[in-house]
């Protein structure tokens, strides 16, 4: 019997839950140095894109063009990280950053670049709404 889907506890800690699309639960990093969205597709002990269905793949595709539209729309950024790194937290993730060159890593990769800043809770939840509206969540 499969297991069902849980997500992470590093994924948890690290996140905000901002809603869920329809294979994935999509996570603001608790970073307000880049707007960083996570989309964790909703299946148990997947771990690599290959790992997915074909359909799978093929929707998860969609939800990331979904989010890396709606963090560009909202944050007007100058570039779009996307990865599924899986490295530090093996459930299969898919990182959609916004960069900007004044950004605190540009132009290297932001992890480990600066510590995390947590948001003014005003200002995290009018992102969160933002992407909601731009998500249709």
């Amino acid at each position: 019997m499969e297991s069902p889907f849980s997500l992470h506890p590093q994924l948890a800690a690290d996140t905000v839950p901002v809603g869920g699309l329809k294979l994935s639960r999509v996570l603001l990093a608790n970073d307000a140095n880049y707007p960083w969205l996570i989309l964790v597709p909703r299946r148990p002990d997947i771990r690599e894109l290959i790992d997915l269905t074909a359909d799978d793949r093929l929707q998860l595709m969609h939800e990331t063009d979904a989010a890396a539209r709606a963090v560009k729309a909202i944050t007007e950024c100058e570039k779009l990280n996307v990865a599924a790194l899986g490295n530090m937290v093996p459930q299969l993730h898919v990182h959609i950053i916004g960069r900007r060159h004044s950004d605190a890593a540009w132009p290297k990769p932001v992890w480990g670049a600066a510590p995390a800043t947590a948001y003014d809770p005003a200002v995290r939840d009018g992102f969160i709404a933002a992407l909601r509206r731009q998500l249709g969540l």
